[in-house]
C-alpha cells in the first residue's frame, strides 16, 4: 500500500521524457506543506494555513494561452485573440526543452481525476515543479482512493514548471509564459508562471471542447447548490460578480463553486473536488462558510501577513486578485458526491458598474441566450483620482478565455436544456446602485442574498404583470416586491434621484451591448437578436 507522505516510488517519468527525476508521489498536503516551508517557498499563517507568493503573475495570462492547431482542433475551435493557435511541431519542441529542463530535478506527481459523475470521468496526472503547486492540485481536482490508485491509468497529463522560461523567438510564445493545450497528445503544458490557476483552467478549457463535441454535454464556468427538495440552483458569473459567495449557502448543500457539467440525463456535476475564492475584503460577518474553510490544507495566494501572522485580507499591495484553494470538504454542507439533479433555476450574475441593471428580473428564453452569448459585467476604471467611468466588460458565456468553441454552440445547447427542464432565468445586478462607480454605492449582500433566497422560495409570484414591471430599456421584467429588500432598492432608477442620468447611463449600456453582440449576430436567430437592449437612446 502507498505511503502518502513517502518521499520517492518507483513510479518512472522516463515515458514523458523526464528522466533521472527525483519523484514524490502523492504526498499529503502536509508533507507538501512542510516541504514549502522548508524550501522557504511559502510561509504559514497564524492558525497554520499556507501562504505562497506566485510571483510575477498572479492571475491568467490570456493572451499567452494556447491550443496546438491539428487534425483534431483546426475545424472546430473558435480562433481568434482567445483561442490562438499553436504549431504541433512547436509543442513538440517545446515540450522536450520543458522535461528536460525537469529531468534530474525533484519534482512532485499527482494522480487525480476531474468530473464527479462516474460516466464523464477524466483521469489526470500532474506533474509539478513546485511542492505547493501539487498541493494546489491535490486540493482541486478529485481525489481517487488507494484502491483506484493502484491500476489508474492516466488520461490527460499537466506539466508544470513555473522556473522554466521559454525563449518567444525560438519557442512560438509571445513572451517567457505559456499555457498550452494539445488535444492530440492530451497534454496541458505550462511554464514561466507560479499562478495556479492556470492548472485548473487547463483542464476546464479541455473539457470545454470535450464535453460538448464528445459527450453532448454542456460545460458551465458556474456554480452550484441544491436545495432540501432536491432543486439545484447555477449560479454564472465572471471573477467578483459572487458566484462562490452567493452558492455557499447554510440553507443549501454546495456541489461546486466554479466548473460544472449539465448532462442529457438533467444532472449537474461538479467538475473539481475543491474550491478556488477569491478573498480580497473577505469577512466573517459577511461570508462565514468561506472564511471558515480557510484553515490547515488550504493555500493562501498573495495575501499579506502582519508580523503576529493574520492575514489583512484589505491589503491588495501584492494584488487584487487574492486567493484561496481548499478541497471542498472545508465546507461544512456540501453535497456527496458532487451531483445534483432538476435544475430549476438559473442565475446570471453581474457587477454591474454602470449601476442601472435592476438588482434582479427575470429573463425569457430569447433573453436569457442573448445575456448568456454576452456574459456581461463591468470593472471600474482605476483608482486614482478623478477616475470614476466604469468600463463595460463582456465575455462570452461568462467564461469565453476557456471557451474552445464558438459561443453559440454553448448558447445552442443551454437554450435547449431551459426548453426542456423548465429552467427559469435570472439576471441578478450585484454591482452597484444609486448611481454608477464612484456615486453609488456596491449592492449590499443581504439584499442580494434575500433576492436569491425569495426566487428559489417561490416568494417573488408568478411572471405576469401585476407582480412585475418591464423595464423601459433593459426590457427585462423586475419585481415590483421581494421579501427583506426595499422597494425602492427594486428599482434602479428610482435610486438615483435623477431621471434623466439614469437614462443617459442605460443607454450608453445598451449601446456597449449592441455594439458587441455584432460579433454573434450571423451565428444567433432572430429570437435571440431581440433578446438584448432595443432601444439606442433619446
Amino acid at each position: 500500500m502507498l505511503n502518502s507522505d513517502q518521499l520517492t516510488t518507483t513510479i518512472s517519468l522516463e515515458d514523458y521524457g523526464i528522466k533521472n527525476a527525483k519523484v514524490k508521489y502523492q504526498l499529503s498536503p502536509e508533507k507538501l506543506q512542510e516541504l514549502t516551508l522548508k524550501k522557504g517557498q511559502g510561509v504559514e499563517t497564524a492558525s497554520g494555513v499556507l501562504a505562497v507568493n506566485t510571483g510575477e503573475f498572479t492571475g491568467r495570462s490570456p493572451k499567452d494561452r494556447f491550443i496546438v492547431k491539428d487534425d483534431i482542433t483546426s475545424e472546430k475551435i473558435w480562433w481568434g485573440d482567445i483561442n490562438i493557435p499553436f504549431d504541433p511541431e512547436k509543442f513538440d519542441a517545446l515540450y522536450d526543452k520543458v522535461t528536460d529542463y525537469l529531468s534530474e530535478k525533484e519534482v512532485f506527481v499527482r494522480d487525480s481525476y476531474a468530473c464527479a459523475a462516474p460516466n464523464y470521468k477524466l483521469n489526470i496526472r500532474v506533474i509539478n515543479e513546485y511542492p505547493w503547486s501539487n498541493m494546489f492540485a491535490y486540493n482541486m481536482f478529485l481525489r481517487p482512493n488507494e484502491k483506484a490508485l493502484e491500476d489508474f491509468d492516466p488520461e490527460w497529463l499537466i506539466v508544470n514548471a513555473p522556473g522554466f522560461m521559454a525563449d518567444p523567438k525560438t519557442d512560438g510564445t509571445r513572451q517567457h509564459n505559456f499555457a498550452i493545450l494539445n488535444f492530440t497528445k492530451k497534454i496541458a503544458l505550462i511554464g514561466g508562471t507560479g499562478y495556479t490557476g492556470e492548472i485548473k483552467k487547463g483542464i476546464f478549457s479541455a473539457l470545454n471542447f470535450i464535453l460538448p463535441v464528445y459527450k453532448n454535454t454542456l460545460p458551465m464556468h458556474c456554480s452550484a447548490n441544491v436545495g432540501k427538495d432536491d432543486d439545484t440552483a447555477i449560479f454564472f458569473g465572471l471573477s467578483g460578480t459572487g458566484k462562490t459567495t452567493l452558492s455557499t449557502d447554510p440553507n443549501r448543500s454546495l456541489i461546486g463553486d466554479d466548473e460544472h457539467g449539465w448532462t442529457n440525463e438533467n444532472t449537474v456535476f461538479n467538475f473539481e473536488g475543491g474550491c478556488y475564492a477569491k478573498v480580497i475584503n473577505l469577512s466573517k460577518e459577511k461570508e462565514p462558510e468561506i472564511y471558515d474553510a480557510i484553515k490547515k490544507g488550504a493555500i493562501l495566494e498573495n495575501v499579506i501577513l502582519d508580523d503576529k501572522g493574520e492575514v489583512d485580507f484589505a491589503d491588495t499591495s501584492i494584488t487584487q486578485n487574492t486567493r484561496v484553494s481548499y478541497p471542498i470538504d472545508h465546507i461544512e454542507n456540501i453535497r456527496k458526491p458532487s451531483i445534483g439533479r432538476n435544475p430549476k433555476n438559473i442565475f446570471f450574475l453581474t457587477a454591474d458598474a454602470f449601476g442601472v441593471i435592476p438588482p434582479i428580473s427575470k429573463l425569457t428564453p430569447a433573453q436569457a441566450a442573448y445575456h448568456f452569448i454576452s456574459g456581461y459585467t463591468a470593472k471600474v476604471a482605476g483608482t486614482e483620482a478623478g477616475v470614476v467611468e466604469p468600463v463595460p466588460s463582456f465575455s462570452a458565456c461568462f467564461g469565453a478565455p476557456f471557451m474552445p468553441l464558438h459561443p453559440a454552440k454553448y448558447a445552442e445547447m443551454l437554450s435547449k436544456k431551459m426548453k426542456t427542464s423548465g429552467v427559469n432565468v435570472w439576471l441578478v445586478n450585484t454591482g452597484w446602485t444609486g448611481g454608477p462607480y464612484g456615486v453609488g454605492k456596491r449592492m449590499e449582500l443581504k439584499y442580494t442574498r434575500a433576492m436569491i433566497n425569495a426566487v428559489l422560495n417561490g416568494d417573488l409570484g408568478l411572471y405576469n404583470y401585476d407582480n412585475y414591471h418591464i423595464h423601459s430599456v433593459f426590457g427585462v421584467a423586475q419585481p415590483r416586491e421581494c421579501p427583506g429588500v426595499p422597494t425602492r432598492v427594486l428599482s434602479p432608477r428610482a435610486t438615483w434621484n435623477n431621471d434623466q442620468a439614469y437614462y443617459e447611463m442605460a443607454f450608453k449600456l445598451t449601446n456597449a451591448f449592441r455594439e458587441n453582440f455584432k460579433k454573434f449576430e450571423m451565428h444567433c436567430n432572430e429570437e435571440i437578436r431581440r433578446g438584448g437592449p432595443q432601444r439606442y437612446g433619446f
